[in-house]
């Protein structure tokens, strides 16, 4: 609601900035059309990033409203993630909205999104182009802490001997993986020797090298959860490994259904649905190890919780465990830097595989994370995002409650996704696939079962703003309908 207390006095009341008039606005509604007008100059560039929004005070003043119109707007751009408040610097513009594609909307490919994907869908849906992309699994790219890369780079090279320039160790650099450690002691409650680590390229490589050495090893198969990941069951397959379905229920994997010598699991936060391995799962599957079964521990986005405690990771309980996260939900997928951790029996040979892989991590980005990590700041960003993926969160939920009121929403409490399952005759991939013709980029929960199942949709809120969430939930809601 507006603060303001009354609409504009006679005459010609507007601001040379962006020729704000605002005669234009609405009844009622001036700080929604200030900051559609600002959002309007972020996305086509009259306001750059990196460019500063007047004082409050003083567009107010020109605009002859009060100050709370002029601040509620700024506030806008701030929950969008388009503009940040930077102390006695103002509020300058971060990141600019994405704008439908003008003027008609890009052909989307036919026969993309079907029930049996190949191992292309991933990459084939990213280059489509779409007005609203939410898929499960990126964090807030706007809010990538730029400013405190760039510290940590300029410190780091200006500490840099001529040696780091040259073959490192395939392990990653020793900084990276002291760094590491301490990280996962503070943050997932895991103590492990920095020698024991080897920095990756993200989650996928981790599993590539472990299906690899997991071969090597006389292993042919992976017990993967059901439903669970699509794109970390074609890692597997590429590794020629199978991955016969162990079910998912409320308290996470069905430890007891095991047969397979190894599986692969995601117990902080269960992908898609989001549960915790519970306190008994966890015991049974601690005498599953104990007998000689091998787990692949997956933690993916378990820093990012909401509305419970944390949850340990199983490696803090079971060092026989083999663990792997990296920085992708932290900060940005594009870094490609996670951590593998391997019982002895095995870390040699993912040492090996990872040197002739590509002979390590390029070190630069490793020392400038390690750096980030060791001054507090990844733990700054973390604050940061999680109360604005709250938000974000939040907002899809609202949306999902008024579009799609039948759905069960599932995995609310962490991560950076939400699943709803429907009940009755839905077919998901067909509600995925005319979404996409409408410029709205999901993931049908069918991709990731490999038993029969609930339809649904994976959901993931973390990139959009609320109000993107909403038209795109809303988009969802009549085609389901």
């Amino acid at each position: 609601m507006d603060r303001a207390k009354a609409g504009p006095s006679e005459g010609s009341i507007g601001s040379d900035f962006l020729q704000l008039d605002v005669r234009e606005a609405p009844p009622g509604g001036l700080a929604d059309w200030l900051a559609g007008r600002l959002r309007a100059a972020v996305a086509d560039g009259r306001l750059p990033v990196g460019g500063r929004l007047p004082a409050s005070r003083v567009l107010a003043a020109e605009l002859r409203v009060s100050r709370g119109v002029v601040t509620e707007a700024y506030q806008r751009l701030i929950d969008d993630g388009h503009a940040a408040g930077r102390g006695r610097a103002g509020t300058v513009v971060v990141a600019a909205p994405v704008l439908p594609p003008d003027p008609a909307p890009a052909r989307v490919p036919s026969k993309v999104i079907t029930p049996l994907p190949g191992v292309e869908v991933f990459d084939a849906i990213r280059a489509i182009p779409a007005r609203l992309d939410l898929t499960p699994g990126v964090p807030d790219l706007t809010a990538f802490p730029r400013a405190a890369w760039l510290r940590a780079e300029r410190a780091v090279l200006d500490e840099l001997e001529p040696s780091h320039f040259g073959y490192g160790d395939p392990r990653g650099a020793p900084s990276m993986r002291l760094a590491v450690s301490r990280w996962l002691a503070r943050n997932r409650g895991i103590r492990v020797d920095p020698g024991e680590i080897i920095v990756v390229a993200g989650v996928a490589q981790a599993l590539t090298l472990l299906g690899e050495v997991l071969r090597q090893h006389g292993i042919a198969e992976i017990a993967v959860e059901d439903p669970g990941s699509l794109g970390a069951r074609q890692h597997l397959h590429h590794c020629g490994l199978a991955t016969p379905p162990i079910p998912v229920d409320d308290d996470g994997v069905r430890v007891a259904a095991l047969q397979s010598p190894a599986v692969l699991l995601t117990p902080a936060h269960q992908f898609p649905m989001g549960v915790v391995l519970g306190g008994e799962r966890r015991r049974e599957l601690m005498r599953w190890v104990s007998d000689g079964g091998i787990v692949v521990e997956d933690d993916y986005d378990a820093e990012h919780r909401y509305d419970r405690a944390p949850v340990p990771a199983v490696r803090a309980m079971v060092p026989e465990v083999c663990y792997t996260g990296s920085v992708s939900k932290l900060l940005a997928p594009a870094l490609r830097v996670g951590w593998l951790l391997a019982p002895p029996r095995f870390r040699d040979d993912l040492v090996a595989a990872k040197r002739f892989a590509d002979l390590g991590n390029a070190v630069l980005a490793q020392l400038v994370l390690a750096r980030l990590m060791e001054t507090g700041e990844l733990e700054r960003q973390l604050r940061v995002v999680r109360g604005r993926h709250r938000r974000r969160r939040d907002a899809m939920i609202r949306a999902l409650s008024a579009s799609l009121p039948g759905a069960r929403v599932h995995g609310a409490a962490a991560g950076l996704h939400l699943t709803v399952t429907f009940d009755g005759e839905v077919d998901d991939v067909a509600v995925a696939a005319a979404a996409l013709g409408e410029g709205v980029k999901v993931q049908p929960l069918s991709w990731h079962r490999q038993r029969p199942g609930r339809p649904g949709l994976v959901l993931g809120y973390a990139a959009r703003t609320a109000s993107e969430i909403e038209e795109g939930i809303a988009v969802l809601g009549r085609l389901v309908r």
